[in-house]
């Protein structure tokens, strides 16, 4: 009675009975489990019958299949589109590798000879099986079928959501409709308004379309760090690049300079996201970069933004003065544009008009006047300034003082009656001073008109899977913590990693700031010719924390951790 209940198990389920490693029993019930999609070795490791590592290394040694360690394994060399993404799900295959005519292929079972014969039959190649762990397998496909190849074939269309070109560069309709005819591959469309979406939901700033020679690659920028999210076959990326170009109103038969566009992406009647859109011709095709662009962030008011309470109030006493200079500094990055949103979103009342010059328009703002700059045109920042000084002006932003003349007006605006807001690219506030008399601003007009300067970094804030951690005093005192500031009850936290934060530790950012009000004593450092370190070492004597002071007390209220602080205030 025996023999013929093995006769009905499977190759593998019968050698491991007749090896006494496995009952008949268990073995006929594992096989009759055919739920699993992992089949018999996944439900026999799901029991608790056999570890995965001890299933491959008896297939190994009884079937004589060489055994692969797929967490040694390098990613970039696995053969991605060599079989279908159906095939790998159904059969929990991977092709590991192709040369010639053979292929290598994982799967946890060696026995399974239908699925060696559908691989043989679809890529029409000579198969070489090797044992993996079924465990680390699963990891594997679960990764390689959520890519892309897969979701092109699987999306269904959402009718919450629509793409609208918005047209920063006409392009003539029957070109577009041309156009769109070409690109009108309904997988296409339907994945890349699904990146849009996901990249959305994750809070991206950006999401990076990259070709190369063998793969394509899509990655999202998320809380400052970039993260690859897809591969789709590399023989998309013409699609993928035309129907992107085709939305923000490029050309796509120009491949061979870079385009800028915007395109909207209307997610319902009362909520629609913004992006910026860049394409670079690289050696292996046009790599798109999609910078959103989300008006809400401008709406979330200063208490979100992470300053303390006294920096909050020196920042809302200067831009709710009648007239001065407010400059934000900081790296690309860093979230100026947020801050100066915020702030104009507080000065943006109905008796007051504002304008903006920018490099472009970024966030749209009902009640604000928004010129995008167009140099092709004529049209720069000192022109804009020019024509804003015509047009009965109480607050001007200027996106960035790059030179001399756009300075020069910009400081002249605010001796005439006006608020003007601005950014520059330095490293922290008593720098950005000695940056402006470098360009070339007499020292006078710098301290009659500049009256606070605010720099920025973001951090990333942990998760709230965060953990206490105990770090030595020395490491503390190292890092810029004083004797006062280690006493008192406080505790330190680090990252962990949950789902949420998808592993990282880490969920959103919060700012850190160095907030400088120009005092009469830094006014007097600048008129005499001092330089940046008399205007820092005046600023501390006056109370203002520089950005590692700030970054530390986000450290002490838990916010973030001090590796993060040290990364970020890295002067």
């Amino acid at each position: 009675m025996a023999s013929v209940q093995q006769t009905s198990l499977s190759g593998l389920a019968r050698a491991l009975v007749q090896h006494g490693r496995l009952t008949e029993a268990d073995a006929q019930a594992c096989t009759a489990q055919t739920g699993n999609p992992g089949g018999f070795v996944a439900e026999l490791v799901q029991r608790s019958l056999m570890k995965p590592a001890e299933v491959a290394t008896f297939c190994s040694v009884t079937f004589g299949s060489p055994w692969l360690d797929l967490s040694a394994y390098d990613e970039s060399y696995v053969a991605k589109d060599a079989i279908d993404a159906k095939l790998m799900a159904k059969h929990q295959v991977i092709g590991l590798s192709k040369r010639g005519n053979r292929i290598a292929v994982a799967l946890a079972d060696p026995t399974n000879l239908r699925a060696l014969d559908e691989i043989r039959f679809q890529t029409g190649l000579a198969v070489d099986p090797v044992v993996v762990e079924v465990d680390k397998l699963g990891q594997w496909l679960k990764k390689l079928t959520e890519s892309a190849s897969s979701v092109l074939s699987t999306l269904t269309t959402n009718d919450e959501f629509d793409l609208d070109g918005m047209i920063d560069a006409p392009i003539e309709d029957a070109q577009a409709d041309a156009a769109a005819g070409e690109i009108d591959d309904a997988p296409v469309v339907r994945f890349i308004q699904k990146m849009l979406v996901d990249a959305i939901n994750e809070g991206a700033s950006d999401i990076h379309f990259e070709p190369y020679e063998k793969f394509y690659r899509i990655r999202f920028r998320t809380d400052g760090i970039l993260r690859e999210i897809s591969q789709p076959p590399l023989a998309l990326k013409e699609k993928i690049a035309a129907r992107i170009k085709v939305i923000s109103r490029l050309d796509i038969s120009e491949k061979r300079v870079p385009q800028d566009g915007r395109m909207k992406l209307v997610l319902s009647k009362n909520k629609a996201i913004d992006f910026r859109v860049s394409t670079l011709p690289t050696m292996y095709g046009e790599k798109i970069v999609m910078r959103i662009l989300d008006p809400t962030s401008a709406m979330l008011g200063i208490d979100a933004l992470g300053y303390e309470p006294d920096q909050k109030a020196a920042l809302l006493n200067a831009v709710e003065r009648p007239y001065g200079m407010v400059l934000v500094t900081g790296p690309t990055g860093s979230g100026k544009t947020v801050s100066l949103y915020t702030c104009l979103n507080i000065l943006n009342k109905p008796g007051v008009n504002i304008s903006t010059a920018e490099d472009p328009a970024e966030i749209t703002l009902p009640g604000v006047n928004q010129v995008t700059m167009n140099d092709k045109a004529g049209l720069n920042f000192a022109v804009s300034l020019k024509a804003f000084l015509r047009q009965d002006p109480d607050v001007i932003m200027v996106g960035e003082i790059r030179d001399l003349e756009t300075a020069e007006i910009s400081i002249k605006a605010s001796q005439t009656g006006h608020m003007v807001l601005s950014t520059l690219h330095t490293n922290d506030a008593p720098t950005t001073l000695e940056r402006l008399k470098n360009m070339g601003v007499a020292p006078f007009n710098i301290a009659s008109s500049v009256i606070l300067i605010t720099a920025q970094r973001l951090a990333r804030r942990l998760c709230s899977c965060k953990k206490p951690i105990d770090i030595p005093m020395e490491a503390l005192m190292q890092a810029g913590f004083t004797e006062s500031d280690l006493g008192g009850d406080w505790q330190a936290y680090g990252p962990v990693g949950c789902e949420r934060c998808k592993g990282t530790g880490y969920k959103g950012r919060v700012g850190i700031y160095q907030v400088m009000p120009i005092s009469d004593e830094i006014q007097r450092i600048i008129m005499t010719g001092g330089n940046s370190i008399d205007i820092a070492t005046q600023a501390q004597i006056e109370g203002v924390q520089d950005l590692r002071q700030s970054g530390l007390l986000k450290v002490k209220q838990g916010m973030t951790s001090l590796t993060e602080v040290l990364a970020t205030t890295n002067e």
